[in-house]
């Protein structure tokens, strides 16, 4: 396929893919029992933390987080005691634990409380690219005291990182379409400043399509593929995200 032809070709799967029925399977569902901005925000970037694995484990998953939470997020990460912290111990997603969990709450609480909210630690970059924006949040989010062990579940592109789920978390923010999918609540930042969620399913049809060269899925890889897909649509890049995800997981390009 040329240019032309393969932008058309994953024009048609993004509006094939970016719809209604998408949330269905996808994790993307927490959050949308939400109305509230910061519980949606709180519920987007709990679920996306643990997006790793099974889709069906990690929406079974991200629900026992909101029920642990009261199914008020913000409300539990406002007004919460030791006691309500230690009622989250028990959840395990994977190498995630209690132990995590309980460090997101406080500092979640430490983020609304002193540095404006998770929308306003990001939304500081006039950057093209949201890497540098990632790297200052981890910086944040861990400026409070912290198990060691605890890093691991935030992903840093400095240290070569593709921050797919980081990345995940702000296309559901920032993007806006009217499609019902993505909830476009950040107002603050623009939709070509994302990049695609790196992972398996749409790194491995990214290179089947030209998109992308690079072997691992990295920090060098998703600059390359975001190189190629601003070239398609300098404004909305992410929205392949659809097409690529959609190809490999459904349609085992």
């Amino acid at each position: 396929m040329n240019k032309t032809e393969l932008k058309s070709f994953l024009d048609e799967k993004v509006i094939e893919y970016n719809q209604p029925k998408f949330v269905e399977s996808d994790p993307i569902q927490i959050p949308y029992q939400f109305q509230q901005k910061e519980d949606i925000e709180i519920a987007a970037f709990l679920t996306a933390t643990i997006a790793w694995g099974n889709r069906k484990m990690i929406n079974n998953n991200a629900k026992k987080m909101m029920e642990l939470l009261g199914n008020s997020p913000f409300d539990f990460v406002m007004n919460h005691t030791e006691e309500d912290l230690e009622t989250l111990e028990s959840f395990v997603h994977r190498t995630f634990n209690g132990t995590d969990f309980v460090f997101f709450i406080k500092s979640l609480k430490n983020i609304y409380l002193h540095h404006g909210g998770l929308e306003a630690v990001f939304a500081h970059t006039k950057e093209k690219r949201m890497q540098n924006a990632i790297s200052k949040f981890k910086e944040v989010f861990f400026s409070i005291p912290h198990p060691e062990r605890t890093r691991k579940h935030v992903s840093d592109p400095k240290k070569g990182s593709a921050a797919k789920r980081i990345n995940m978390f702000l296309r559901w923010m920032v993007r806006n379409d009217n499609t019902g999918v993505d909830f476009g609540i950040w107002k603050s930042l623009s939709p070509s400043q994302l990049s695609c969620p790196l992972d398996v399913h749409s790194g491995n049809v990214a290179r089947k399509l030209g998109l992308l060269k690079r072997k691992q899925n990295d920090a060098k890889a998703l600059l390359e593929l975001d190189t190629a897909l601003r070239k398609l649509d300098p404004n909305d890049p992410v929205k392949y995200d659809f097409a690529l995800f959609g190809l490999g997981v459904f349609e085992k390009f």
